[in-house]
């Protein structure tokens, strides 16, 4: 049997190439029987994974066992060995190729790359010293102490293999037990680099495999230069693409599946084809993904399906490796292999642990909380696992001397690889326990308490409400309060410092400044959740979103900093040198001002001139001449061509030259000292003058060929011909101006959906720390450091809108469209899965709406303002004529305000009216008094405070200025305001001059305003418009003092509302304060303040009737004919009047 025995990697004596285990191949391989092998280990794995949970190390050791025993069974029968023929066929490096590129994946695709940015020079030297320390310690290890019949270069490949980190398994077991994931991506890099550096090496010398006696340490570090570069720039652009197609609406998620995995393969074959590291390229597209590189919930099913695959392809491996270790002779397996094994092991812990000692000067003076107990830890990570394995058949493939016994590689590998995940792994756990660095600190316990004691109120309020339902009379709620109770309790790795906090707890509290440390790393949890909700809501650009979860991260780490929207300006850097570049081809650009420069008199010579200077047939063929140089100037610089068209050249020097003479000549006629004002004239023009000193030159030249500096000087000025396609340069200064102006837009709308994005996480910090914060100084502190920091983003805002507003607009006219858009989607989603629409309809509009989502990527991306035209065809008292229009418009001025700025004061006199074109204003006072005294409103003793917003369309200052009384409310930009702005003059001009109907249309406005504020339900019936009521009289406005009447004919009139003043009943003498509706019962009222107003509101009967009552009511009121407008202080007359809700 002894004499039948080989192995798979190569041919011996006798042996052909596809003999394996000694057989000869004179028998038919059944077929399936592999598959067959390959579905009972998936199913064994699985089997064994469901009842040994926790437990990956044990599972693998006994496929690992069970692949061993078939191994052996493969090795003395030959029905056995049918089944396993295939895998010994099998080249190892496809086993690589089908399960390295999905596990690096997987693994690169765990880490934040923001976080590993932080720490990149860190991570990259600690991987490379790791890699050093073990190359070559455990080289010599293994050339000293091992009995096997290895030479240096197999000594040195096997330290390279097994000293390979798996970046999987080496921080599975730290994230179970609520590890800082800081420190288990620092680890996870370190591994990453180390296999990449292994696969690199590996991949060289496969390669080079022919030539391996002519390779050179510069050819070595030449391919490793490009084969990282290479790499990673395109693992970059394919990250990219991947994001492009996983982020469409229109794919499904099966789709995105099968592509994201199988799209990973074919990066790796197509990189590895091209002689570059697969394994590169696919840690750079998995570090370049996160969760806004896929659709919401898609991450997640991703990295369920890639950790299913995983799992698999490691029970598989595992096995497989076991029966290929059962297949080698049995003779080799000694009590030497044992105790190889052993020293092995501790060789591989005392370089981990050495390499901790090395780096941790590195590590310590960086801005992370590195200490000793981290290191410990480190020094236990070095977790090796199916990555050693995959490489480990490389070992005897590479070797120049091959070894009698190539199983050997991989059971050491293996055995190793086991041990290091049961041995390691659970001895990271503990010390990570025993060292308190998984312990919950006591701010964070009370954090912790004060969120359980919110959801016990959530809880209760809910039993509270359940309790009302007429369903749930007869329940048990004793036993559902019970049951449904629930209570804070420290999480069972924080143990070990349970009875110390308590202690703590009690003897002393922490002080603010740990609280607030504390709850500054819950602000920039909240903030980072808040933008990524922004970002799948379609509020925040997915670039934008990324920005600020990579700034947050970046300032997390800095003990007490909270960072501001300054912070994040610094993060993403200045975009003033776009703006720059833009001033800089503005100044070059060439300008033709044909008004400076028309030619007097009646000369047709200076007149024609002109015409020719100023045409574009004239520019064009200076750009042509340019052009057609180009030959002249490539035969004088090459010599050969020069010294065969010498006479040639000399004279097209001439004719060009003459031609620029002819050009300067007749701009210099019509432009005169204006000449030189332009900069590319004054180009030009030292053009020509090079170009005549050449000609001179070379003049001089023929008369003294002898002269060696008068040559040399000829020389240098022919060479400066070159110089004269600089013109040429001004053809291109619009187009990229243009293009500078694109970047320049691009620029602000990211800075502007940043700024944005920032406020809205800032409002919700607000709203959320309120529920983790237990001491009410904290919430104090946060609440005004998170409003400070608004208030800055907000001017922020203002800066960006007054530098690009253009810009702005389209991006909030974006927002606002795919805002809408997305509302819709839900409500569809809500009517779908209640059965309301049909699934087929469903899938229809679904479509519709993602098609007008996807349609805004073609949004314009910037969009005119409005003038203060446009807005004054709104004001409905104008009632769009143009006669009122143009008289505004000649009188009102632009106002601008910053965020902040008051606009006008509770107590001052009004200075005009103010109608917004953009912005938001908010508008806050006391209960409005509606024009009743002091005396009448006695009663109305309410302190509560009314705000209102205002927004673009909306006029403020309308009735103080009607009454020329003061304010009654003070007006604060919430973000920067532009308003039209008509002066308290020009608004009385425009009474006068278009009296009386202007001031009874502002009346009417504010009637309707006031009437459908307060009586919405009763005029829920009514179609009382502004435009309804001016045209047609349904309602009007009816003005009653103190020295008339007004009798009301219910036969003609529907409605009587006192929307401003008193008035009483002359019957009864019962008072109605504004806002009122009088009763029918009140057929005559007078007036019981200086003014009040009343509308009208005619039966639909009577309303063609009332048009000539209408305008002699108006003209004959005492009011409106008293031209005579007398100011009022607060003292003298309490009135006023506005629009508010209840704050």
């Amino acid at each position: 049997m002894a004499e039948l025995n080989s192995t798979f990697w190569g041919q011996r004596e006798g042996i052909k190439p596809d003999l394996v285990c000694g057989r000869s191949a004179d028998y038919m391989v059944a077929p399936g029987h592999f598959a067959m092998l390959a579905c009972s280990t998936i199913v064994l794995g699985g089997f064994l994974r469901t009842f040994l949970k926790n437990s990956e190390v044990v599972v693998l050791t006994v496929l690992s066992l069970v692949g061993f025993v078939v191994g052996r069974l493969a090795y003395d029968f030959i029905e056995v060995f049918q089944v396993i023929y295939p895998l010994l066929r099998t080249p190892s490096f496809s086993l690589y190729c089908y399960i390295a590129p999905l596990m690096i994946f997987l693994a690169a695709l765990d880490v934040d790359f923001y976080i590993l940015k932080n720490v990149l020079w860190q991570v990259l030297l600690t991987g490379l010293i790791s890699f050093s320390t073990t190359f070559i310690i455990i080289g010599f290890v293994a050339m000293k102490l091992n009995k096997e019949s290895w030479d240096l270069q197999c000594c040195l490949l096997f330290s390279m293999t097994i000293g390979l980190t798996d970046p999987i398994h080496s921080v599975k077991s730290l994230k179970t037990i609520g590890i800082s994931k800081m420190y288990t991506d620092i680890i996870r890099g370190e591994s990453m680099i180390m296999c990449c550096i292994t696969c690199i090496f590996f991949g060289i010398l496969q390669s080079n495999l022919p030539h391996m006696f002519v390779l050179k340490e510069l050819h070595i570090i030449l391919d490793f230069s490009l084969s990282i570069s290479g790499s990673i720039l395109f693992g970059y652009w394919c990250a990219r693409i991947i994001e492009f197609v996983l982020t469409d609406l229109f794919s499904n998620t099966l789709t995105n599946v099968v592509f994201c995995i199988s799209v990973v393969y074919m990066i790796f074959y197509i990189v590895e084809f091209l002689k570059m590291s697969g394994m590169i390229a696919l840690v750079t597209v998995g570090l370049n993904l996160d969760s806004l590189s896929f659709k919401p919930k898609m991450e997640l099913i991703i990295t369920k399906f890639l950790t299913m695959f995983s799992s698999v392809f490691q029970h598989i491996i595992y096995a497989f490796f076991g029966i290929i270790i059962g297949c080698g002779k049995p003779t080799y397996f000694q009590f030497h292999t044992i105790t190889f094994t052993l020293i092995l092991f501790v060789a591989l812990n005392f370089v981990r642990l050495f390499t901790v000692v090395l780096v941790s000067p590195i590590l310590m003076h960086s801005n992370y909380k590195y200490n000793w107990k981290w290191g410990v830890i480190i020094a236990w990570s070095g977790i090796k696992g199916i990555f050693s394995l995959l490489l480990a058949p490389e070992i005897y493939n590479l070797a120049e001397q091959k070894s009698q016994v190539p199983e050997m590689f991989i059971l050491y590998v293996q055995i190793i690889s086991l041990m290091t995940m049961g041995i390691n792994s659970n001895m990271m756990t503990y010390l990570a326990k025993k060292l308190g660095m998984c312990a919950i600190s006591l701010p964070r316990q009370m954090a912790m308490r004060n969120a359980f004691s919110h959801i016990q109120e959530i809880i209760e309020n809910a039993r509270t409400l359940f309790k009302t339902e007429k369903i749930l009379t007869n329940v048990n709620w004793t036993l559902v309060e019970e049951k449904t109770t629930i209570k804070y309790s420290i999480p069972s790795s924080a143990c070990q410092l349970l009875h110390v906090s308590h202690e703590r707890e009690e003897q002393e509290s922490p002080t603010d400044e740990v609280l607030i440390e504390e709850a500054r790393l819950h602000v920039a949890i909240i903030q980072m959740s808040s933008f990524e909700k922004q970002c799948q809501d379609g509020i925040l650009d997915r670039k934008a979103a990324r920005i600020l979860i990579g700034a947050t991260k970046s300032y997390c780490p800095i003990q007490g900093k909270f960072m501001s929207i300054y912070d994040v300006s610094t993060y993403i850097k200045a975009r003033s040198w776009l703006i720059k570049f833009k001033n800089i081809l503005t100044v070059l650009e060439y300008r033709k001002d044909k008004a400076h420069f028309i030619p007097y008199g009646k000369n047709k010579f200076l007149k024609f001139i002109y015409h020719v200077v100023f045409s574009e047939e004239f520019e064009y063929a200076g750009h042509i001449m340019s052009l057609i140089y180009i030959y002249p100037i490539i035969t004088h610089l090459w010599p050969v061509a020069r010294e065969l068209n010498v006479l040639t050249l000399i004279l097209l020097n001439y004719y060009f030259i003459f031609l620029y003479a002819l050009q300067s000549a007749l701009k210099i006629i019509i432009l005169k000292r204006k000449y030189f004002h332009q900069h590319w004239n004054t180009l030009e023009f030292f053009i020509l003058l090079i170009g005549i000193v050449d000609i001179l030159c070379v003049y001089f030249v023929k008369f003294k060929p002898d002269n060696m500096i008068l040559i040399q000087i000829t020389v240098v000025i022919g060479y400066l011909r070159i110089i004269r396609f600089i013109p040429l340069i001004k053809t291109i200064i619009p187009l990229l101006i243009n293009v500078a102006d694109v970047q320049i837009k691009k620029r602000l709308s990211l800075l502007y959906s940043i700024t944005k994005g920032y406020v809205k996480s800032q409002e919700d910090a607000k709203f959320l720390v309120k529920q983790i914060s237990g001491r009410g100084s904290i919430y104090q502190k946060l609440y005004e450091i998170l409003e400070t920091n608004k208030r800055d983003a907000v001017k922020e805002l203002g800066l960006i809108e007054h530098e690009g507003r253009d810009v702005v607009i389209a991006l909030k006219t974006r927002q606002a469209i795919q805002m809408v858009i997305a509302k819709s989607l839900k409500h569809l989603s809500f009517l779908w899965s209640r059965g309301i629409i049909d699934k087929h309809e469903g899938v229809e509009m679904n479509k519709v709406l993602l098609s007008k989502i996807k349609a805004l990527n073609n949004f314009p991306m910037a969009i005119p303002p409005p003038t203060p035209d446009d807005y004054l065809h709104k004001i409905v008292w104008l009632e769009n004529k143009e006669v009122l229009i143009k008289f505004f418009k000649e009188r009102t001025k632009l106002a601008y305000f910053d965020y902040g700025d008051v606009i006008c004061k509770e107590g001052e006199m009004p200075q005009g009216i103010y109608l917004i074109i953009s912005g938001m204003a908010i508008l806050h006072s006391s209960p409005p008094t509606f024009g009743i005294s002091q005396a009448l409103r006695s009663d109305r003793g309410s302190q509560t405070l009314f705000t209102e917003f205002c927004t673009c369309g909306d006029i403020i200052g309308e009735l103080s200025c009607l009454l020329k009384r003061e304010i009654e409310y003070t007006a604060i930009c919430e973000t920067i305001l532009q308003a039209c702005f008509i002066s308290l003059e020009d608004l009385y001009e425009g009474f006068d001059v278009f009296w009386p109907f202007l001031e009874y249309k502002i009346w009417l406005k504010l009637a309707l305003s006031t009437a459908h504020q307060y009586f919405e339900s009763a005029l829920i019936d009514e179609d009382l418009t502004f435009e309804k009521c001016a045209l047609l009289n349904v309602a009007y406005v009816e003005t009653v003092s103190s020295c008339n009447e007004m009798t009301i004919d219910y036969a003609t009139v529907k409605l009587v509302i006192v929307v401003y003043g008193s008035v009483i009943d002359t019957n009864t003498e019962a008072p109605y304060l504004a806002p009122c509706i009088l009763p029918k019962t009140c057929k005559q009222v007078q007036g019981t303040s200086d003014l009040s107003k009343l509308l009208v509101i005619q039966a639909s009967e009577s309303v063609k009737d009332s048009n000539s009552k209408v305008l002699g009511s108006v003209n004959t009121s005492p009011h409106v004919t008293n031209r005579e407008y007398n100011w009022k202080r607060k003292e003298e007359l309490e009135t006023g009047f506005h629009y508010r809700k209840r704050y």
